[in-house]
C-alpha cells in the first residue's frame, strides 16, 4: 500500500477529521488528528509501522534501539520491534514510587543509539521530553520518526537541536490525497493552509546557542541583569550573596512551628515556601512576623497557593480575605489551566509568578503539550512570570527564567497519596 492509500485509510477510520476543533492549546483548527484509534485497526497499524520503517531506510537512519513516546506511539514502535527484530525500550511518563523506580524500562547499554518514535509532531516538545530522559540513561538520540508532521515548526525545531525528523506523512500530503479523491473542497484546503501559515512555531537562528547552554554558563549576577521583574532580580541577588538556591517547604499547620523553622534555617535558604491555608491559627500578626524574619535572614516568602480561577476571582483571593497574600508574599504559584486571564489579573499587583509547568504527583496531567503551552504563556507574560515549577529543566527562550523543582525529600520516595519525591542527588 502507498502513502496516499494510508492517508485515505486514516480518513476512513476517522483518525483524520475536518471541521472546527479546539486544540489543547486553545487554538481552533480546521483539521483534527487522533491517531489513538489506529490500535483498533490492526492492518492499518501494521501498514504504519512498515511505511515508517521504509522512510527510515530511505533516510539512512542508524540506531540500536527503539523508544515510542508514550502513549500513542508505543504500538507503532512495538510493531517495528516485532517485524524487524529491533530491541525496544519503554519510557514511563512518571517513575513508579516502588520497585526499581525507573523512567526507562528495558535492557540497554550506555552509548547505544536510540530512535524516538512519535505519532504526531507540532512543536516537537513531547519528543524532546523523551530525549531528555533517554540522555539521562546514557542513550544517544540522532533520529526521530513520526507518522504525521503537522508542518507547524517541529522539523526545524528538532533540526536546530541536532535531530533528523523522518515523517511518513505531512498534513498537506494527507490533504492532497483526499483532494485527489474529491473528499475535500477548495475552501477547506484554503482554511487548512491559512491555519498552518498563521500557527508556526518560531525557532531561534541555528547559530544562536541553545537557551539551556547559555543558562548553564551564566552566573546569578548575569541572570539578574537580564531579569525584568524586580522580584527576580532580588531573588538572584540573594542567591548570589548567600550562595544558596535552596527553597524549603514549611508544610506545617501552626504559626509557632512555621516561625521557628524560618528562624532556624533562614540563613541557609533563598525562599521559604508556605501553605497559608493549612495553618490553623493564621492571622496577619503571623504574616508580619514572617516578613520580619525574611528581612532578618534575607530570604523571600513564597506562597504556594496554586491559583487557578478566573482573573477577577484570583485578584480577590490574592488581595482580600483572611490571608491577604499580596501583603506579605513576594512569589506565588499559578496554574495555566484557566488561560492567560489569570496572569492578566495579576499584572501590577507586585507579586512574581511561578507557573506550574509540571508536577511531581503520580498521574499528573501537566505533561507534553500542556507543559509546552504553559511555557509559551509564561513568555507572553514576562511582566508577571519569573519562572516555572518543573521536575526538570525545560527548554525556555528566556535566560533569566527560574526553574523550581518540587518534591525533593531526603528520606521518603512517596507519601502514599500520589506524591513522588526526588532526592537531592536526582
Amino acid at each position: 500500500m502507498t502513502i496516499k492509500e494510508l492517508a485515505l485509510q486514516l480518513h476512513k477510520i476517522e483518525a483524520v477529521k475536518f471541521g472546527e476543533f479546539k486544540l489543547r492549546s486553545g487554538m481552533i483548527s480546521p483539521i483534527y488528528i487522533d491517531l489513538r484509534v489506529c490500535v483498533s485497526f490492526p492492518k492499518v497499524l501494521a501498514l504504519i509501522g512498515e511505511l515508517m520503517f521504509q522512510q527510515l531506510q530511505l533516510g539512512n537512519a542508524k540506531y540500536d534501539l527503539l523508544c515510542g513516546v508514550p502513549y500513542t506511539a508505543l504500538p507503532i514502535a512495538t510493531g517495528i520491534c516485532l517485524h524487524h527484530d529491533i530491541p525496544m525500550v519503554v519510557r514511563r511518563k512518571e517513575a513508579k514510587s516502588y520497585g526499581t523506580k525507573k523512567i526507562i524500562e528495558g535492557i540497554f547499554k550506555q552509548g547505544q543509539t536510540c530512535l524516538v518514535i512519535e505519532d504526531l509532531v507540532t512543536t516537537g516538545g513531547s519528543v524532546l521530553e523523551t530525549v531528555v530522559d533517554l540522555n539521562k540513561e546514557g542513550l544517544v538520540v540522532k533520529d526521530v520518526a513520526v507518522l504525521v508532521d503537522r508542518q507547524q515548526g517541529a522539523r526545524a525545531a528538532l533540526k536546530e537541536k541536532g535531530f533528523t525528523l523522518h515523517s511518513v506523512l505531512t498534513i498537506m500530503e494527507i490533504v492532497d490525497a483526499l483532494k485527489s479523491e474529491g473528499i475535500l473542497d477548495e475552501k477547506m484546503i484554503q482554511n487548512i493552509q491559512t491555519f498552518l501559515a498563521q500557527n508556526q512555531t518560531t525557532t531561534a537562528p541555528s547559530q544562536t546557542p541553545s537557551p539551556q547552554k547559555s543558562i548553564d554558563k551564566q552566573t546569578y549576577e548575569e541572570r539578574a541583569s537580564s531579569a525584568s521583574h524586580p522580584v527576580a532580580k532580588e531573588l538572584y541577588r540573594i542567591m548570589n550573596s548567600k550562595k544558596t538556591n535552596l527553597v524549603v517547604a514549611a508544610d506545617l499547620t501552626s504559626k509557632k512551628a512555621v516561625l521557628e523553622l524560618a528562624d532556624k534555617i533562614g540563613a541557609e535558604i533563598c525562599m521559604l515556601k508556605t501553605h497559608a491555608d493549612i495553618i490553623d491559627d493564621f492571622d496577619m500578626d503571623f504574616a508580619q512576623q514572617l516578613k520580619d524574619l525574611s528581612k532578618k535572614h534575607d530570604f523571600l516568602i513564597f506562597e504556594d497557593r496554586k491559583f487557578a480561577d478566573i482573573g477577577n476571582t484570583v485578584q480577590l483571593q490574592l488581595t482580600k480575605g483572611l490571608h491577604n497574600i499580596a501583603s506579605w508574599a513576594s512569589v506565588i504559584t499559578v496554574h495555566g489551566v484557566a488561560g492567560p486571564g489569570t496572569l492578566k489579573a495579576l499584572h501590577g499587583l507586585g507579586v512574581a509568578v511561578l507557573l506550574l509547568a509540571e508536577m511531581s504527583s503520580e498521574g499528573t496531567l501537566a505533561t507534553g503539550e500542556y507543559t509546552q503551552s504553559v511555557l509559551k504563556m509564561g513568555e507572553q507574560y514576562k511582566d508577571s512570570v519569573i519562572g516555572y515549577i518543573a521536575t526538570k529543566r525545560l527548554e525556555c527562550p528566556s535566560s533569566s527564567s527560574l526553574f523550581c523543582t518540587p518534591g525533593v525529600q531526603f528520606a521518603q520516595k512517596g507519601d502514599g497519596l500520589g506524591q513522588q519525591y526526588q532526592s537531592p542527588d536526582d
